[in-house]
This record gives structure tokens, sequence and C-alpha cells, in this order.
């Protein structure tokens, strides 16, 4: 199917077509890979913090590091797609995230290893934003849904496929053989040479000093997090507010102001934002509740959470054709509290059995993949052009962001409750999360009456 692309009057690129299955299969097959390299390490941590003799604190910066470049480089590389062509831009993520990798293999230090897993971040981050910009851009609102909903499924795909895996190679093969599957996306990039639309180089500026700015913001109150560093905080909260200020008098702000200033953007942000931190958090603690808890394998923990991904990736495929025939509002209006009901469930029953674990985290897996798939297509819906890729960039970085700061309070809250049984350390943490979900059941329910109250009355 060939598709003309959505004028955008942000991007100012030339008209194109493109053949809209193969564009869609292949940032499928790039989002899977993405995805399984982030899980695989989860599986992988215990391993890796015996081998190096970190503590929980250190160890959990293999994650929160990862997701914090993550963020910064999904809200860059959306930002650099308004003047870049987007196919130099996924060549160049696919190249750092592989050449990190085949780096990965040779890691004999924590420090090296947590290097490589910022390279291959970068390179990560890239991939999901820009399918998404790309989606925005080039597939029309009423197919977009689909779009959206397929993206996601390979996300929970990945979320699926990432701990079964991971898990297999790190009980038979060891944890450096993990970079083996990632340095695989190397040879994806001859089909972005022919799959991904040809654009032109546009004029515009990069705004180091807003990226350097939220970089070290958003770093600084998570070493705040993790490690009770009273000169982080400090050093992050003035890097925030330089940020504040420099969006505001840069000709061409890292991000658009007017983003701050649209109270429903902001609203509906939450929603997923709050998804994202719970989401990875539980992907955090569950392997180790499996492992340390349950005494499993890696690999039979990555069993226990593939049937929740498994069965997300099934119903995403439904999810698109939903959002595209009835809208959001109804996943808005009811996902939340099934959402809630999961981590209330976890809080409940983690420590029953991890048979229970498998049956409720495939409540919260489904959830985590409709609420995204929905709040991402109502954004781009609700988005003027001009603020398309910053706005969507903005989000990415909330989310996973959101998702590093999940982890980092999880690590410091099991470090906390290190004299408590470990059933009741992980369930209190699941019991702090529900006034998270509340918190964005809230936000859903004032998204949704300000979406009534600008409907056209009869």
């Amino acid at each position: 199917m060939n598709i003309k692309p959505v004028p955008a009057a942000s991007s100012g690129q030339e008209s194109a077509v493109i053949n809209e299955r193969a564009v869609v299969i292949l940032l499928g097959v790039a989002i899977v890979l993405v995805i399984m390299n982030t899980m695989m390490f989860n599986l992988a941590l215990p391993d890796v913090a015996v081998a190096f003799h970190l503590t929980p604190a250190l160890t959990s910066w293999i994650v929160t590091g990862y997701s914090i470049v993550f963020a910064i480089s999904s809200i860059t590389y959306s930002r650099l797609a308004d003047f870049v062509p987007i196919r130099r831009l996924f060549i160049i993520g696919i190249l750092s995230l592989s050449l990190a990798a085949i780096a990965g293999l040779f890691s004999n230090s924590f420090m090296m290893l947590l290097i490589v897993r910022l390279v291959q971040a970068t390179g990560a981050g890239s991939i999901l934003a820009l399918t998404m910009v790309l989606n925005s851009r080039y597939i029309p609102v009423e197919r977009r849904g689909k779009a959206m909903s397929i993206t996601m499924s390979s996300v929970s795909m990945g979320l699926g496929l990432g701990p079964v895996t991971g898990g297999a190679i790190v009980e038979y093969l060891g944890w450096h053989m993990l970079f083996v599957v990632t340095a695989a996306t190397v040879l994806l990039i001859p089909l972005f040479v022919i799959f991904i639309p040809k654009e032109n180089v546009q004029k515009g500026s990069f705004d180091f000093l807003g990226a350097l700015f939220i970089s070290v913001g958003t770093t600084g109150l998570l070493l705040a997090l993790t490690n009770h560093s009273w000169i982080g905080l400090a050093v992050g909260l003035v890097a925030l507010v330089l940020f504040a200020a420099r969006i505001r008098s840069a000709k061409e702000p890292f991000v658009l102001p007017s983003l701050f200033q649209n109270r429903r953007y902001l609203i509906l942000a939450a929603v997923g934002i709050a998804a994202y931190l719970c989401s990875f958090a539980t992907l955090f603690l569950m392997p180790q509740i499996l492992v340390k808890q349950y005494s499993l394998s890696a690999i039979q923990a990555g069993m226990v959470i593939f049937p929740g991904s498994f069965l997300a990736m099934i119903v995403s495929q439904r999810v698109g054709r939903f959002i595209d025939s009835r809208g959001n509002n109804p996943i808005l209006r009811i996902i939340p509290v099934f959402f809630l009901a999961a981590v209330v469930l976890f809080a409940l029953f983690e420590g029953s059995s991890y048979v229970a674990i498998i049956f409720i985290y495939m409540l919260m897996s489904t959830c985590f993949t409709i609420l995204s798939s929905s709040v991402s297509n109502e954004i781009s819906r609700i988005l003027l052009p001009a603020e398309m890729g910053s706005g969507m960039g903005l989000y990415q970085l909330l989310q996973f962001c959101s998702g590093a700061m999940g982890v980092a309070a999880s690590a410091s809250a099991l470090a906390m409750q290190k004299n408590l049984p470990m059933g009741m350390a992980y369930s209190n943490i699941y019991w702090g999360l529900t006034i998270i979900i509340i918190v964005s059941i809230g936000c859903a329910v004032l998204y949704l009456r300000s979406a009534m109250q600008r409907q056209p009355q009869v």
C-alpha cells in the first residue's frame, strides 16, 4: 500500500510515497530488537551484580542510566527529525546500537559495561522516537491508530521475547553473549535505505544548551533519588531552572515552551507517564522477585514474564482497529482502572506464588500496551503540526525518565527495607505505586471532561 505523507508544517519535507506495509514491518522488527536489548539485561542483573560485586544501587544504574540516555536520545532525535532527513537519523541510531553491542562483548568491568549500555541507549532511543515521528508524518489519522498499535505490539513482543531469550542466554552462554542479539540490528541498515523515504535537509538549528540542561537536570534528580545526594539534587534543580529559562529565550528551543502551557497535553501525558513508571518498576522488580524470593533460574523467570507480554502483543493488534473506529476515550475511561487492579493484586499476592504473578502480569502488561497505544495516538491528534516533533519527543522523554524514576525509587525502597521480610518489602513498593495510578485515573477523568467540553453543542 503506497501512502502519501501527512502534511506537516514543521517538517517542510517534500511529498514522498512510501510502502506503508513494508515500513511498518521493518520498524516493528527494529523495535522488537531494541526492546529485547532493554529487557534481556534485566534478567542478567543478578549475575552482573555478582560478577562485579555491585550493591543494589549500583546495579540499578545499569537500568536507570540506560533509561535516562534512552529518554534524552528520544527527544533529541525527534527534534532533529524536524530538519535532518529521517532515514539518515535511523541509520545513525542503528549504528550506535549495533557497534556498541560489539564493544560490549569485550566488557570486563562495571564501568565499561555501563558506558557500552549508555551508548546503546543513544541508538535504542532513536528507533522508537523516529518511529512515532514517521507514523505521525506519513500515516493518515484514519489509519494511525493501527500503526501506533502495531508499534506497541512490537514493544510487547520485545518485552516477551527479551526475558525468555535473555534468560536462556544468561543461563547457558553467559551475559556477555546478550550483545550478539543487539549487534544483529546492523543487518537492517540496507532495508532502511530502501524503504524509509528520502527527505531533504531543511534549515534548522539544534539547541545544545537546552539538551544539556535537561540531561543534567534529570540525571541530578535520579542521583539524588538513588544515592541520596544533596549535591545531585541541587545540581538537578538548578539545571532544570536553566532549562526553563533557555527554552523561553532560544530562537529554536530544544522543547517548545507552548507544550508546557497546553493543559490537555500535560494531563494526557501524565496518564501515560504513570503507566510507564509502574511498568518499568515491575520489570525491574519481577526478575528479582522470581530469582531471590522463588529461587527460579534466569530462564524460568523469563518464562514467567513471557505470557503477559505475548497476550499484550495479541491484544494490541485489535486495539488499533478499535481506536480507529471508536476513538481513544473509551480506553482512557476504563483501562486505567484495570491497571490499578493489577497493581493492587501485585501488592496483595506477589508473595503467594509465582503462578499468581504470571496472571497478574498478564493483566498489567495488557493494560500497559492498550493504554500506551491510546495515549500516543491521542497526543498525535491533539498536537498542532508544528508541535508534533517536539511534543512526541517530550512525551517520550517524560515516559522514559519516569520509567527510570520508577526503577531508581524501587531500588532505593528495597535498600531502605533491607531489614524487612523480602515479600513485605516488595508488597510495600506496590502499595506506593497504587497512589501513582490513582492520580493517573484522576488525570484521565480531567482529560475526558475537557474533551467533552470541547465537543460542539447540538
